[in-house]
């Protein structure tokens, strides 16, 4: 019994001894998500851990860690990146001065030998950040600011410093060629001399660049962000100003425009009240003449009727005429034939009627009522019968009446 117990005692006492023996020389490493392990054994052997997760190493070996990407800010705040640093300082081709904010993000090579030869270069992130990627992060944004004035960034080209900016952290900083210029200030009107900065172009028509740091250790840029240019003083003032004068000129501009359309507006509505006008004025001519033809129409068929009716009562009369000439030569020869005996008689038949009806409505005394003879003895005989008879007699002999009958 005392001789198991003195095993298990040593062999706990191995298994303790073997546990602190191996977390001092600790064979495993741990490669967290997102980062890159460099790892140096006491031969002086390097190899990269790219992937995350558990590895063996080698008892006594060395290890440095880099984060896959570098975040390098300049900010003047502290918000997490790899390198915080202040505000950038740049000064545009006008001398006029500015701080710019921006944020880089390196993303470290994938191959490992360039990985290896970038950490014997700068042996651990900080010192890559600081020394190396920092450093040429301003160097590019101060290049980049050469290329403009002031004024030509706060007048739209931001996204052209922005595109500068994030070319030469790629590809190498520009060598640049300065030229002397003669401008005229669009604010002041002043004339000045500058001088300008451009792009020194090869002969096959390339950018002639500086190399890059960055292509040699195999580094890409991930993002290159602008996020803020700060104008010293006076910019600003330059800057309000031309912001108050263009702001002026564009009412003005924009209160002509308007007059202009008002202008228009009120010419458009003349030739549209004109055409309107000679609208309605060519309906009433039209009106007009389509009354007048029809007038004149209506006249025509009113005189082709008037000339209808004359012709119809010219032939009636032609009728008429016919008729009576007809007639009279009718009675002409029924007079010729008897001597005009009808009338004669209705005459004569008028006449006597007349002293007839005057006889009958005769109210006197036909016959006196006392007679005396004459002396001589002879009768008086009847007024009245007397009368009659000599009335006939002149009627006869008025008329001329032959009452005998003749033979044909």
């Amino acid at each position: 019994m005392k001789k198991t117990n003195g095993k298990l005692i040593l062999y706990g006492a191995g298994s303790v001894i073997l546990l602190l023996f191996m977390l001092v020389i600790n064979p495993f490493g741990y490669n967290d998500l997102g980062y890159r392990e460099v790892v140096e054994t006491p031969t002086g052997k390097k190899h990269v851990i790219f992937s995350n997760g558990v590895y063996f190493k080698f008892p006594g070996s060395k290890v440095t860690t880099y984060p896959n990407v570098i975040t390098i800010s300049h900010r003047g705040t502290k918000n997490g990146s790899t390198v915080e640093g202040g505000l950038i300082p740049i000064r545009f081709n006008d001398a006029t001065e500015a701080s710019a904010q921006t944020v880089v993000r390196f993303r470290l090579p994938e191959k490992e030998t360039d990985m290896l030869i970038l950490h014997s270069e700068y042996v651990n992130k900080e010192y890559l950040a600081l020394k190396g990627l920092a450093p040429y992060t301003i160097e590019c944004l101060k290049n980049s600011a050469q290329l403009m004035d002031s004024e030509q960034h706060y007048s739209g080209g931001r996204a052209q410093l922005s595109q500068f900016f994030q070319d030469q952290l790629e590809d190498g900083l520009y060598l640049l060629d300065v030229q002397e210029k003669v401008t005229r200030d669009t604010f002041t009107n002043e004339v000045k001399r500058v001088y300008e900065s451009n792009i020194r172009i090869a002969k096959d028509g390339k950018k002639v660049r500086k190399e890059s740091d960055l292509k040699k250790f195999g580094i890409n840029i991930a993002s290159a962000t602008i996020e803020n240019v700060d104008y010293e003083s006076q910019v600003d003032e330059k800057l309000k100003k031309k912001i108050g004068a263009s702001t002026r000129e564009s009412v003005s501009k924009q209160n002509l425009v308007t007059a202009q359309q008002e202008a228009m507006t009120a010419e458009a509505e003349g030739r549209k009240r004109l055409v309107e006008i000679e609208y309605e004025e060519m309906q009433r001519q039209t009106q007009a003449v389509v009354q007048a033809e029809t007038q004149v129409k209506l006249a025509e068929k009113d005189m082709a009727k008037q000339k209808i009716a004359m012709e119809a009562a010219k032939l009636e009369a032609q009728k008429i005429k016919a008729l009576a000439d007809a007639e009279a030569y009718a009675k002409q020869r029924i007079m010729a034939a008897d001597g005009a005996l009808e009338k004669k008689l209705a005459t004569y038949k008028d006449v006597q009627n007349m002293w007839a009806n005057a006889f009958m409505n005769y109210k006197g005394d036909l016959v006196p009522k006392f007679q005396t003879a004459p002396a001589n003895g002879a009768s008086g005989g009847n007024a009245g019968l007397d009368f009659m008879q000599i009335m006939g007699a002149k009627a006869a002999m008025d008329l001329n009446l032959d009452m005998n009958v003749k033979d044909k």
